[in-house]
């Protein structure tokens, strides 16, 4: 979609209210009724082109685009307000869209919640684990990955580069998709020495190049020489650690070309696969499921390839853990195990599969994470 498009559609509202806008709001609804194409709206908190989070989205996004019948509208840097309920409002009213990806974690409540209310024959997909059924609207759905596989295997490669035993991870908010993220980061590592350590620093926000510089530069310092994060936009991230000689592992999107002598490996989401897929079921007249999940098997996320940094050791560990993963029962969450500060998690014998949604609303970090939720 054109740039010019951007501010008139955040001004939509505004417009059709001073210009009679009850009727302009109806006359587009019963046109986009009759309409044969389904429009797709696609809403991006930051950047499409930020090597993450809005990145990843975006292409998922560029993968429908040439689906006949399929006619996509996109949105960037909506902040997490009612802006993006006026971005959504003109979305549904000015271009006719019946199905809407509003990616932002901090979209879903209120601002998602209330458009699904207004407009009950839209549907709303939400990239999260916040939907549960006898709480939420019928037509909103969330959708999510188990990523926390491929922090554990970023784990791998990290545990085989470190030679001080100190790896590092920079994270936004200490939400539980976070909170997974780290603590599979270390166990991956600790399945090859459990002596490994990873200091945490949280930025408080999602994007926040400053802070993220920072918490690279305070990790490197006191000793980490491996470094991943989960935060939307993870270049300052990568150049930084990397520029300070860490070796890196990616998030979210492809970021080898950011660091190429650096880049281990990367756990990445393929939301093209999965976007295909709710396109060609609302193309078919069904319904979206309004709980979907999927890990590596079914191709929810996937590996950056191997850097050159990786060792033939690492390698091979790397590669047999993820082929066993992809068997399915695998699990990082097992015990015994605590958290850092003494508490049970897992007694021996007990352990938690990806697919189990306990996971989702993780609030603890495991025993060797070094680092506060709070």
């Amino acid at each position: 979609m054109s740039d010019f498009r951007i501010p008139t559609r955040r001004g939509f509202l505004k417009s059709t209210a001073a210009l009679g806008g009850a009727v302009a709001l109806t006359g587009l609804g019963a046109g986009r009724a009759l309409a044969a194409d389904t429009t797709v709206g696609f809403i991006y908190v930051g950047p499409k082109d930020d090597y993450g989070y809005n990145q990843a989205h975006a292409e998922g996004a560029a993968a429908i685009k040439g689906m006949p019948g399929i006619t996509v509208v996109e949105e960037e840097n909506v902040p997490e307000s009612v802006d993006v309920q006026k971005s959504m409002e003109s979305m549904i009213n000015f271009d006719g869209a019946s199905l809407i990806f509003p990616t932002s974690f901090g979209y879903f409540d209120p601002h998602i919640l209330e458009m699904a209310q207004k407009y009950p024959d839209v549907r709303f997909e939400h990239c999260g684990g916040m939907w549960t059924a006898d709480k939420h609207p019928m037509n909103v759905g969330s959708y999510f990955g188990y990523i926390g596989m491929g922090q554990y295997l970023n784990g791998i490669a990290a545990g085989h580069a470190t030679r001080t035993k100190k790896i590092g991870f920079v994270a936004a908010k200490p939400i539980p998709q976070v909170l997974l993220n780290v603590n599979s980061f270390l166990l991956g590592a600790r399945a090859v020495d459990p002596e490994i350590t990873c200091q945490v620093i949280f930025t408080g926000e999602w994007s926040l190049a400053v802070k993220e510089a920072e918490a690279v530069n305070a990790l490197t310092d006191q000793g980490a020489d491996v470094i991943t994060c989960h935060v939307d936009g993870p270049k300052v991230v990568m150049e930084t650690a990397a520029g300070r000689g860490a070796f890196v592992c990616g998030y979210h999107a492809d970021q080898s070309a950011l660091a190429p002598e650096k880049y281990l490996t990367g756990a990445e989401w393929n939301w093209a696969n999965v976007y295909t897929d709710m396109a060609e079921t609302t193309l078919a007249g069904g319904t979206i499921d309004n709980f979907v999940r999927g890990g590596l098997a079914e191709d929810f996320i996937k590996m950056s390839p191997l850097g050159p940094a990786v060792s033939d050791a690492s390698r091979a560990q790397f590669e047999d853990t993820m082929a066993t993963i992809k068997k399915g029962g695998f699990s990082v969450i097992k015990g015994p195990l605590k958290d850092n500060k003494g508490g049970v998690i897992a007694t021996e014998g007990q352990a938690f599969e990806e697919s189990d949604v306990a996971l989702e609303s993780m609030d603890y970090l495991v025993e060797g994470v070094i680092g506060s939720t709070s």
